[in-house]
């Protein structure tokens, strides 16, 4: 195990396992079918404890809401991180394309940049 930053992790445009499953899951989670499986899972949660069944079916549907909860707690921070490093790398490819533009050498930072722009999609 590692303690690195998600999108850190692999440099060369390849997804590990993780992050695609993070990316199919991150795509489910923003369909209107999830939301619909979201707003059922809250309905049954209010009809079990409006209709005053047993404490173990109410516990039950308590505890599918928390995991649901925490998955997707789990899923927008790996989503906010990689947006985090995408977007850092593409103000340091500006910033140092900027530098070379100034100094009148393009060069190497502007294939940075031009890399950079279409970041997100690879992490």
């Amino acid at each position: 195990m590692t303690l690195r930053h998600p999108a850190r992790k692999r440099d060369d445009g390849r997804r590990g396992r993780f992050e695609q499953t993070a990316e199919l899951a991150s795509n489910l989670t923003s369909s209107p079918l999830f939301a619909a499986f979201c707003l059922a899972l809250v309905a049954a949660f209010v009809a079990v404890h409006v209709a005053g069944e047993s404490l173990a079916v109410q516990l039950l549907v308590g505890d599918a809401m928390a995991a649901v909860t925490l998955l997707l707690l789990a899923l927008l921070k790996n989503s906010e991180r990689r947006a985090e490093h995408a977007v850092q790398r593409k103000l340091d490819a500006i910033a140092s394309a900027l530098l070379e533009q100034q100094e009148g050498e393009p060069g190497e930072a502007h294939q940075r940049l031009k890399d950079a722009i279409r970041l997100e999609e690879r992490l």
